[in-house]
């Protein structure tokens, strides 16, 4: 009786444990980036409406650039309102899509400048989900020191390559 009761009580745990939940589909998952059925949705204060405002340099939802002091990756407080802007404007218009590149100076290694511009990335794109982005808009990816603004030997140069880039859809 005894070694009929173990094998039950295992099979039984067993058929508990077992999901019938939705079958798996083949291939991967592609997702459009054409930008393309977007509405214009207005973000609350931000001037202009929907996609326009993307591109009217009178508006801050234009400047696409957060940067950094070196070797850093915690957002400056001036760039603080142009990061409020894009992050309600990613809350209102929830079909959005933003990649962040983040990048660094020539300065360190290879691989140090790939994980400080990951680094930098994720913040900007913590900072976006705060303020009501929703993880599925957003995608952070480190370029490290692969595509500088600017390859001159200087300060005020490496500054400008110490950044957090905001693409929407269509810009990438």
């Amino acid at each position: 009786m005894k070694k009929l009761v173990l094998p039950a009580l295992l099979s039984a745990v067993l058929a508990a444990c077992s999901s019938t939940g939705p079958e798996a589909t083949s291939g991967a998952a592609v997702s459009d980036r054409s930008g393309a059925g977007v509405a214009t949705v207005t973000a609350p204060g931000v001037s202009g409406s929907g996609i326009a405002a993307l591109t009217d340099p009178n508006n801050i939802l234009s400047k696409r650039n957060v940067f950094f002091d070196f070797d850093s990756y915690v957002i400056k407080a001036e760039a603080k309102p142009l990061v409020e802007a894009h992050g309600r404007f990613l809350a209102q218009n929830p079909q959005m899509k933003m990649l962040v590149q983040g990048n660094a100076d020539e300065r360190g290694s290879r691989e140090y400048n790939l994980a400080l511009g990951q680094k930098r990335a994720d913040a900007v794109k913590q900072a976006l989900l705060l303020l009501g982005a929703k993880e599925a808009q957003i995608e952070s990816v480190s370029l490290g020191e692969e595509k500088p603004r600017c390859t001159e030997a200087s300060e005020a140069c490496y500054a400008q390559n110490r950044r957090g880039d905001m693409l929407y859809s269509g810009e990438f």
